[in-house]
């Protein structure tokens, strides 16, 4: 799964073509999570746009305003509530690290992984629009796959990122199943890294540059993925 990623550089998006509003505004963010605010590049109905929307994807025809943070990508396209957002409303969510968790015992030591050159990327995301009684909510889910070599050994899944020479596929109407469905892979463990961090992480309230430092193992963890 992906329950917490960074942003600590978002003067440094570009995702394809698109040149949007001055993100010099916007602040580093080392620590989002779950039904907090995050960045979407997608057509909200009025062409491509960079625009917040809340992490955790409520269905349109949802009764009640519960999300879901990541999408299966082995289900996304069946389960009923992504099937018409995976059809019709694709994103990408630009990010440039991400945590995992690795348990050992009762301990769970998390570990900072980002792209080799520490760079912006974009994950393979879906989002709705969720209305009811004049609240409309905007939302998104990453979409999860298999873990590569570099993750497997903490985790199983992964978020799905996408190369940037993929962000138009994915974002472009007329793209068929197919040919969706073969972007949802995991990314190369090659173009990776990854180091162990405090469990500082693990609260939401914490966020800060420290928390993507690397640091040795809690006590009773080992932090070698190897």
């Amino acid at each position: 799964m992906c329950g917490r990623f960074t942003l600590k550089s978002p003067r440094r998006i570009k995702l394809g073509h698109f040149s949007g509003p001055d993100l010099q505004p916007l602040l580093p963010r080392y620590n989002i999570a779950p039904s907090q605010t995050v960045l979407a590049l997608a057509d909200f109905g009025n062409g491509r746009e960079l625009s917040p929307l809340t992490w955790g994807l409520i269905p349109s025809w949802s009764n009640e305003s519960k999300g879901f943070i990541n999408a299966r990508s082995e289900t996304v396209e069946t389960k009923p509530a992504f099937s018409e957002s995976f059809q019709r409303r694709r994103c990408l969510i630009p990010a440039d690290g991400f945590f995992e968790w690795k348990r050992t015992g009762k301990v769970k030591q998390p570990f900072y992984f980002q792209l080799n050159d520490e760079s912006v990327f974009a994950f393979a995301g879906l989002w709705d629009r969720w209305t009811r009684n004049g609240v409309s909510i905007n939302s998104c889910a990453i979409i999860t796959t298999k873990a590569n070599e570099l993750l497997h050994p903490v985790h199983d899944r992964m978020p799905v990122i996408l190369h940037p020479q993929l962000h138009d596929v994915w974002l472009d109407p007329r793209a068929a199943r197919t040919e969706l469905m073969e972007l949802l892979s995991p990314f190369p463990a090659s173009e990776m890294k990854s180091h162990p961090v405090s469990s500082a992480v693990n609260h939401t309230e914490n966020d800060s540059a420290e928390l993507v430092v690397r640091m040795d193992a809690e006590p009773g963890i080992t932090p070698s993925l190897f």
